[in-house]
């Protein structure tokens, strides 16, 4: 199942690298540096909201389909689920239309404020049944509904940049695509809640399991979303929107790939222990962390080596100079981010104990808060990327230990070495490149990084990728044979 989804999500997350990046060139250069600060400052803003309230239900739906009972026990599954976010949504809307008419804020704020936190009910009946294609094996129809949001999103937030809508511009964007796919997903969603009734029990289960899952992708957004907030209270809005701009470049590249990655990974996970038991699940995680450190690992060196071509390309002038000194600090964060979230968080949603995962994740949101308070006054923008790496490096320690206690994930110390190793070659190959600039020297760079990094894991057989290549070689031999 793991390989399937892995395959069947590529296409949606190159579509989603690419449209990130479209977004990164074209937002830095139609908005000015103060009105991309205040996008990211409303992005962090509504990405919390959305946590707070929505994420509940939509962890219940990727965790608890597998296990429900086909009729009235998944019926009452999808009843409790919609029913529960429709009452959310009628909830949300006035609450936060009257915070932000009380709010004495910047009125261009407040827009993009508004803009934002108007699309997330929507977004959530969205992703519910994106959860449910995903954990239901249905790779094509999530990876379509990905694409067509992510694709819809950017192009209404570029119509209202070159509109004049500002920092709003983008959220937009992020709030009309999903309603425009609506009508085309949720009637057949509910198809699947007919003979069933909104149970309080179950409900109740399911924000036992939920809220802990919710409030530590709080802590998640607290962790990546305070440096913005004091960037702006010690410097500008101007600083927020080149700072915005370099975690965007490296968080971008890197969350792609994990969430690629883990999108296939997760349901695979909840399969193997709910079908196999915990043998089998350690022998699927083991394979995923291969293929995590075999593909993140050169990613985030490669984000790192390549920061100024890369800004140089990507972001606006007046922003990527600053943005360029912090990028390598970024993709480090990155990095940790992922393998926390995307592999060692999974042990406490697999073993139910979603608490645990809520301490975990306090550990590295409290520290960031104290570092960057210490320095970003001091150190500016160098202050928030040293905070915010700590802080996760922090949290995965932290994840990895506490998880240990419910569910015992693998770590395939012999891939990490490996894949360390030819990671490290790639860097000291591209180290020694020519620094030409621009667009040929980005090229330049990462043509030699990934052709020394795939020389180098192929000879070391890193994460078992040789044998994976010969045993491919064979199979098509033997098609070539028999054919």
């Amino acid at each position: 199942m793991f390989w399937r989804g892995v395959w069947g999500y590529l296409p949606a997350n190159i579509v989603q690298g690419v449209v990130g990046f479209l977004a990164i060139i074209l937002f830095t250069r139609l908005l000015s540096p103060t009105d991309f600060g205040r996008y990211a400052l409303a992005f962090s803003v509504l990405t919390l909201a959305h946590v707070a309230v929505f994420t509940w239900l939509e962890a219940a739906m990727a965790r608890f389909w597998a296990s429900g009972k086909p009729g009235s026990d998944l019926a009452g599954h999808f009843a409790s689920l919609y029913r529960a976010a429709t009452w959310l949504s009628v909830a949300f809307i006035p609450v936060v239309g009257l915070v932000l008419w009380l709010w004495p804020a910047d009125p261009l704020l407040k827009f993009a404020l508004a803009a934002g936190l108007a699309g997330c009910p929507v977004r959530s009946f969205v992703k519910l049944a994106q959860e449910r294609y995903r954990a239901a094996g249905e790779v094509a129809k999530a990876a379509n509904l990905d694409m067509s949001v992510a694709v819809g999103g950017l192009l209404i937030g570029v119509a209202f940049a070159l509109g004049g809508a500002g920092g709003a511009a983008p959220l937009l964007g992020l709030a009309l695509a999903p309603l425009a796919a609506l009508p085309f997903v949720l009637p057949g969603e509910l198809k699947h809640a007919r003979g069933g009734t909104a149970e309080r029990g179950r409900l109740r289960s399911y924000a036992v399991y939920g809220y802990p899952i919710a409030a530590s992708l709080a802590l998640t957004v607290v962790l990546a979303s305070t440096d913005r907030f004091l960037l702006a209270v010690y410097m500008d809005e101007a600083a927020v929107g080149a700072y915005h701009a370099s975690y965007s470049i490296a968080n971008r590249t890197l969350d792609v790939l994990f969430l690629w990655l883990g999108t296939a990974g997760q349901p695979a996970l909840v399969m193997a222990l709910e079908r196999g038991g915990l043998d089998r699940l350690k022998v699927a995680a083991r394979e995923q962390l291969s293929t995590f450190l075999l593909l993140g690992l050169p990613a985030a060196a490669g984000v790192a080596l390549v920061a100024r071509p890369l800004s140089e390309v990507l972001i606006g002038e007046e922003l990527r100079t600053a943005a360029a000194s912090v990028t390598p600090w970024i993709a480090l964060s990155a990095l940790l981010f992922g393998l926390t979230a995307y592999y060692f968080g999974q042990a406490f949603t697999l073993g139910k104990k979603t608490r645990r995962l809520l301490i975990a994740m306090a550990i590295p949101a409290g520290l960031n808060v104290v570092l960057n308070l210490i320095l970003v006054p001091r150190f500016g923008l160098m202050g928030a990327a040293w905070s915010t790496a700590a802080s996760f490096g922090i949290g995965m320690v932290a994840t990895w230990l506490i998880g240990r206690r419910v569910v015992a994930l693998p770590i395939p110390w012999e891939s990490l070495a490996r894949c360390g190793v030819a990671t490290g070659l790639m860097a000291l190959a591209v180290s020694r490149l020519p620094p030409i600039g621009g667009f040929g020297e980005l090229m330049l760079d990462a043509g030699v990084g990934g052709l020394v990094y795939a020389a180098a894991a192929l000879t070391l057989n890193a994460a078992g990728v040789r044998d994976v290549a010969l045993s491919l070689l064979a199979r098509r031999r033997l098609r070539g044979t028999t054919a």
